[in-house]
């Protein structure tokens, strides 16, 4: 067992010195201790038999809370410890902190209690309050403690959580935080020494317990670096911004929601600048584009959401990753990386102090691995929208590019062809092939316009004017009046978009181009695909091709990335009808990589997709789907013999 100080930080403040937390080594796994204390033993433990003396330097000694009653068994408890939670290890348990769960319990088995204890190494005893006297150190603790690992420090009796510190090799972060124990967060302030990335701090499972009013208690999730956290800073991709605006003092509602539903936030999570559409070599001036892990890890990991597809595809140790969908911002990050990412209803959470692209069309979507906890988790975050049913959708309609295999690989053909079967077995209605141009041409047969053409500059007005007046126009006004009417760097892509969306008559082009999605709006809910039904919230479930395993190598040059998004495809239909959809992984292909010269794997995805409003019936049918194994939590590797 080894107990070793990698790094103490402090930060002096006229003379004196502030403890910012240290860095410690057990047993070869880090941890972080922040210089805030949770607790604080009332007992003095210098001269206590504490497994570990002060001569290491750190006078911090690991400790486990274990909350006992009569009919305990500890064996069993410690093993869930194990099981539960990748920050406790054994070496807690040199000393223990036991706190009876009911005072006065007098009827502890103490004997088995200290057989269990000493032979997983326990040296130290202290007992709270409710157990009985024994050959034990009775020591009161000033606030009362959730069970799992802490260290102690034997100088002042001071408690203080354990962060284990996991590195960031993808570079999804752009900012690790920790809980300033007041209800907000500050910025993880500990040094590392990786290559270009950090470390992120995650605190115990154990700390906290699911019920029905946090029912995403412990979960640990990454947030898109445009949500404002209080007490942290918010870049939106942009250093300019970044340092302007300093230390934000307000959560956004939507985060704020997932903290009291129980959910932990570990980090800032990178973004193309300000949600638009840059690409990884071409465009990312201000930070680093974050890596794809699938593939040979150097596929672009799409955007705008692109730190937290990147997290929530590399690391076992983060839960769920928040993002926002605008045009395609989390749904692209899921389908490239293969798990599962959404955009709902618009309207189905608030989005106040979120760096807008545009409010008509932004959206704040999930990403996650398993199928169960991506459907649990919208259920709970969003309280809008929440409409009863009686059955899933009764048409099951295969949208336009991708069924009949053209353009895409027999592997990935294969897979979606096989999904569709068990979709239509399991929703027990037949599948029907549709065309949304062909829809629109025949129940618009008087209309001057084809779809492409109604909305061929929809989307790229609306965002570029709006994010112009309400982001743009603010940005250089303040950043001209703090420094002497100077203006701020801005990446090509949203440079190039705010300034084309004015070129293109500004207010004046954004109403022409509201109507028109106003017009696609109400004929997606009346004549589309888009309606509502009474029993099954939907009358549609329509399912499309949404990445076919192809290769996007991140370090390919092109002649020009910053035309705006112009055209009509697919994934547009939620964006205009402001219906949800999400992204879903159907398995991995193989491909022989230019960089590995090696076969490796890339994911194939579809999009499944309901009626305005139908967000939980949505999540309800992918936990089904991964119940019955239809969906997997898992990408699996489809090897395919000729």
């Amino acid at each position: 067992m080894r107990l070793c100080t990698v790094t103490l930080l402090a930060a002096a403040v006229v003379g004196t010195t502030i403890p910012d937390g240290q860095t410690l080594t057990l047993n070869d796994i880090p941890y972080f201790l922040s210089g805030i204390p949770v607790s604080r033993f009332q007992y003095d433990l210098v001269d206590s038999p504490f497994p570990f003396s002060p001569s290491d330097g750190t006078g911090m000694v690991p400790l486990t809370v274990l909350s006992v009653n009569a009919t305990t068994q500890l064996d069993s408890v410690l093993a869930s410890f194990r099981h539960e939670d990748d920050v406790f290890q054994d070496a807690f348990l040199g000393a223990v902190y036991l706190a009876s769960s009911h005072q006065g319990d007098n009827g502890l088995p103490m004997d088995d209690f200290m057989l269990t204890l000493q032979s997983v190494g326990m040296e130290t005893l202290l007992a709270g309050p409710g157990v009985v006297a024994g050959p034990w150190v009775s020591a009161n603790l000033t606030m009362g403690l959730s069970p799992g690992p802490y260290f102690v420090s034997q100088h002042t009796g001071q408690v203080f959580r354990a962060y284990r510190l996991y590195p960031d090799h993808n570079m999804a972060f752009v900012q690790a935080t920790i809980s300033d124990e007041k209800g907000g967060f500050m910025a993880f302030p500990a040094i590392t020494e990786n290559a270009m990335t950090k470390d992120v701090a995650v605190p115990s499972r154990l700390y906290s317990t699911p019920t029905r009013e946090q029912p995403l208690a412990g979960l640990r999730v990454g947030v898109k670096d445009i949500f404002h956290i209080k007490g942290l800073r918010t870049s939106g991709g942009s250093r300019s911004y970044y340092f302007l605006y300093g230390r934000q003092n307000v959560t956004a509602s939507s985060i704020q929601r997932l903290i009291d539903l129980g959910a932990v936030v570990v980090g800032k999570t990178g973004t193309v600048q300000f949600s638009t559409g840059d690409r990884p070599t071409a465009d990312w001036v201000d930070f680093h584009c974050p890596f794809n892990p699938r593939g040979d890890g150097y596929q672009a990991p799409g955007g705008s959401s692109s730190g937290s597809g990147a997290a929530i595809a590399s690391y076992e140790w983060l839960d769920l990753a928040v993002g926002s969908d605008t045009g395609g911002s989390v749904r692209f990050p899921a389908a490239l990386q293969g798990v599962y990412g959404n955009r709902p209803s618009t309207g189905a959470i608030s989005l106040d102090h979120v760096l807008p692209l545009s409010p008509l069309l932004d959206t704040a979507g999930m990403l996650a691995r398993h199928s169960g906890l991506w459907a649990r988790t919208v259920q709970s975050w969003y309280p809008n929208f929440e409409r009863n049913y009686t059955s899933f959708p009764r048409q099951l309609l295969l949208a336009d590019d991708g069924w009949d295999g053209a353009g895409m690989s027999p592997h990935a053909h294969h897979l979606l062809t096989r999904f569709a079967d068990r979709l239509e077995g399991f929703l027990q209605v037949p599948r029907t092939l549709v065309n949304i141009q062909q829809r629109w041409r025949d129940t618009h047969a008087s209309a001057p316009l084809e779809l492409n053409h109604l909305l061929n500059e929809t989307y790229a007005i609306i965002t570029a004017v709006d994010q112009y007046n309400r982001l743009a126009k603010p940005l250089y006004a303040d950043y001209a009046s703090r420094y002497d009417g100077r203006r701020p760097f801005i990446n090509p892509g949203p440079r190039y978009r705010w300034q084309w969306g004015q070129d293109r008559g500004g207010d004046a082009a954004y109403e022409v181009a509201l109507r028109n999605m106003t017009i696609f709006r109400e004929w997606w809910e009346t004549l589309g695909f888009g309606r509502s039904d009474e029993a099954s919230c939907s009358e549609a479930l329509v399912v499309s091709m949404f990445s076919s395993g192809e290769v996007d190598y991140r370090d390919e040059y092109y002649e020009s990335t910053v035309s705006p998004p112009f055209g009509w495809s697919t994934d547009y239909a939620s964006v205009m009808a402001g219906a949800p959809e999400v992204v879903v992984p159907l398995g991995e292909i193989p491909y022989q990589s230019a960089i590995t010269l090696h076969e490796e794997y890339l994911p194939v995805t579809a999009a499944l997709q309901m009626a305005r409003g139908c967000d939980h019936v949505l999540a309800d049918l992918v936990a089904a789907l991964g119940e019955k194994g239809i969906l997997q939590s898992r990408l699996e590797a489809i090897v395919f013999l000729d």
